[in-house]
């Protein structure tokens, strides 16, 4: 049985993400790099690899918006970009696991700034795929630089009743300011009107340690924040520097004590401690240990507990 077969449609109660019976479940994979750059790490030779022998049950799709991204592209590049996250998710499909779906701004740090493209973008997508239970939105991956919650709030008081008339139930994840860190910001004014709706919280545990998991525990056991660890990394914010697995394991620790979902970053050979592929491996299916970074070596081995 696979896990969407186990799981079904996805549904958010409290502050839990809960399968097809209201029963508290827990996703744990893999995102990709910024899809204009490593495309062909989505295929299927791969993601076979990934579910069968990784144990992954969730693959985040990162389409950054610019760095050469979706906003930045002509017609044609946009079309190539949607064939990829189409791959995606009949690839998800066909194996059995979810796949998420990141409108991955990052350099643009606010979302109300491609919000006209983001809007035609989610209408597209939640029509495409408003009966598929394998399909999570992420509307918008790391606000930042100066945008603060009530800017996310307006970006997502715009994009849900899209996303909404399309595809009632999908669960659609909401970033939160600071890089998604600010948990504490949407907790005091929450996005309301609309069921299974969950926040982003992401963390690199060489850099973000207690003061974050404080805030993290204060949103989520004592405010009741439905929370999804859309990204992180077990080494430094930049994406690089030490492999820090005394706090990744505190982290994940932590995490799995609450049945809380999360994705690691990143699918790439990019010469960076969070990439998981060294920088000399240029295939794209088929790894083997001697293939991976030490951060990939640890995460396979918490996959397979």
């Amino acid at each position: 049985m696979t896990v969407v077969e186990q799981y079904g449609a996805l549904r958010v109660i409290g502050n839990e993400l809960t399968d097809k019976e209201g029963t508290p479940v827990q996703l744990r994979g893999i995102s990709t790099s910024g899809l204009q750059w490593y495309p062909e790490y989505v295929n299927r030779e791969f993601f076979t690899q990934m579910v069968k022998e990784w144990k992954a049950d969730i693959v985040r799709l990162a389409m950054y918006t610019v760095e050469g991204g979706y906003c930045e592209m002509d017609e044609e590049g946009k079309k190539k970009q949607k064939e990829i996250i189409d791959l995606g998710v009949k690839l998800a499909v066909e194996l059995g696991i979810y796949i998420l779906i990141d409108w991955h701004i990052l350099h643009d740090s606010n979302p109300l700034i491609h919000v006209e493209e983001a809007k035609l973008f989610w209408d597209e997508i939640s029509k495409k795929y408003a009966d598929c239970p394998n399909v999570l939105f992420e509307i918008c991956n790391e606000p930042n630089e100066g945008c603060l919650w009530p800017d996310i709030h307006k970006y997502a008081d715009t994009i849900l009743p899209i996303i909404r008339k399309n595809a009632k139930d999908t669960i659609v994840i909401v970033g939160t300011p600071n890089w998604s860190q600010e948990l504490d910001k949407a907790v005091v004014d929450p996005v309301t009107g609309y069921d299974n709706i969950m926040y982003a919280l992401h963390f690199y545990a060489d850099t973000h340690k207690q003061s974050l998991r404080d805030i993290f525990v204060q949103a989520h056991d004592m405010d009741k924040l439905p929370i999804f660890v859309t990204e992180f990394g077990a080494v430094d914010a930049a994406g690089n520097g030490v492999t820090n697995i005394d706090e990744a394991n505190v982290w994940l620790d932590l995490l799995d004590a609450r049945k809380i979902s999360y994705c690691i970053w990143n699918l790439s050979n990019r010469d960076e401690s969070s990439a998981f592929f060294k920088p000399e491996v240029t295939k794209v299916s088929g790894f083997t240990k001697d293939d991976l970074r030490t951060q990939a070596l640890w995460y396979l081995d918490r996959l397979a507990k």
